[in-house]
């Protein structure tokens, strides 16, 4: 198995969240759902007008909180005196059994 799939118990300091691609996303998307919104209105075709309406919002509700989750920052993590959790093999390991008294 090469190392870098080996779990090490320091994923929180290395683990990058793809905020800023998914701020890049959600403008993208909010850009095509309000002009297909305008452009389905346009034609004449409310049902479609309102999807993509809907999904504007969605798609708004998600660009801010994308945003808010930026400006609050990087939250704690744990320092190098926290061990590394147990693999999930080790942790399951005679739970669920109960033993005779």
């Amino acid at each position: 198995m090469p190392t870098r799939l080996i779990r090490t118990g320091d994923e929180p300091v290395h683990a990058r969240s793809p905020l800023r691609m998914r701020l890049g996303l959600a403008t993208w998307g909010l850009l095509w759902t309000l002009g297909g919104a305008v452009a389905f209105a346009i034609v004449g075709r409310p049902g479609w007008a309102a999807a993509c309406g809907v999904l504007a919002v969605v798609t708004l509700v998600d660009l801010v909180l994308v945003i808010r989750h930026i400006r609050q920052g990087p939250h704690y993590q744990p320092g190098p005196d926290v061990p590394p959790y147990a693999p999930l093999g080790e942790r399951r390991r005679g739970h669920g059994r109960r033993r005779a008294p």
